[in-house]
């Protein structure tokens, strides 16, 4: 009985080291998976005009600096004892940071598409946000990059924890934005800024509303968020903001607080939008307000 019993416990062991080997190897395939993006070519300015845009729309509009930090140090976003740790790179000149190795180029491809120079997947790199950026508007925020002043900081590296890699090798975690991209898409050379519908949609679009509350702004949870983190309120009618107008919106993204007084999660960034123009704000309610209703988390 004794040497059936090990026998047994021989056999589950052997298939239990079968499958954290091909958890293993299928994880790392993903993660050495390559990506062909368009080649793109951004004019980046150098004039103050171009360089303060970009700080304009890496502070209250794109929010670069949620995850790169006030000085663009870097820091990390993401540190699961089960899942993993990812951090968000130090993008200055400075000892530890990457600006000096990488070319314009290299940005454009990063920040449009969500791919590294060496043509894998950035992880967690909010790109199908950032997708929509003009030309003009990305080349501005990449001489904004390039104007900060260099910091010695260097962010731990990647890591993929074993209920991380079991799940990066079953395809459902969603780390890699540039696989939610439509590559073929066309992109703007550069947008008028004005009080409509259609600015309204591109600056929810760059700004990461889209990203977070979904194509149709019905929220719920938020695609590659760990699973603690809030979902993403309903914005359409049918939703908590259904008999809301723009003072109402104006109001809520100035004070974080809504017209019933409730505040806003601390995870959504209404301090960084709150630096918007009233205009800006007045386009993207003009948005918000044209989506049809949606039951509440159907993206």
């Amino acid at each position: 009985m004794k040497r059936w019993f090990l026998r047994i416990l021989g056999g589950l062991v052997v298939v239990l080291a079968l499958a954290a080997l091909s958890v293993y190897v299928l994880s790392e395939r993903r993660l050495a998976r390559t990506y062909k993006v368009p080649q793109d070519e951004v004019a980046i300015p150098t004039d103050e005009e171009g360089i303060a845009r970009g700080a304009y729309l890496a502070t209250s509009i794109s929010n670069c600096r949620d995850c790169h930090g006030k000085d663009l140090s870097g820091g990390i976003m993401v540190d699961d004892g089960a899942l993993g740790r990812i951090s968000a790179p130090n993008l200055t000149t400075g000892e530890g940071g990457i600006g000096e190795h990488l070319e314009n180029d290299d940005l454009v491809r990063a920040i449009r598409y969500g791919v590294a120079a060496d043509g894998t997947a950035l992880k967690i790199m909010p790109a199908d946000d950032f997708n929509s950026l003009s030309d003009e508007d990305l080349g501005a925020i990449i001489a904004y990059v390039r104007s900060v002043p260099p910091v010695d900081e260097l962010q731990p590296s990647f890591v993929l924890r074993p209920l991380g890699r079991t799940l990066v090798a079953l395809g459902q975690l969603e780390i890699f934005p540039v696989e939610r991209i439509d590559l073929a898409a066309p992109r703007p050379k550069t947008l008028k800024p004005e009080v409509s519908k259609v600015y309204g949609k591109y600056l929810a679009q760059i700004a990461g509303c889209t990203g977070c509350h979904g194509p149709g702004l019905s929220g719920g949870q938020i695609p590659g968020a760990p699973p603690d983190f809030p979902q993403a309120a309903n914005l359409t009618p049918s939703g908590d903001v259904g008999d809301w107008r723009f003072q109402d919106f104006l109001s809520t993204i100035r004070s974080g607080k809504n017209p019933k007084g409730h505040s806003l999660a601390e995870e959504m960034p209404w301090r960084n939008f709150a630096g918007m123009s009233d205009q800006e704000l007045r386009a993207i309610w003009l948005f918000v307000a044209s989506v049809p209703a949606r039951e509440a988390g159907t993206r």
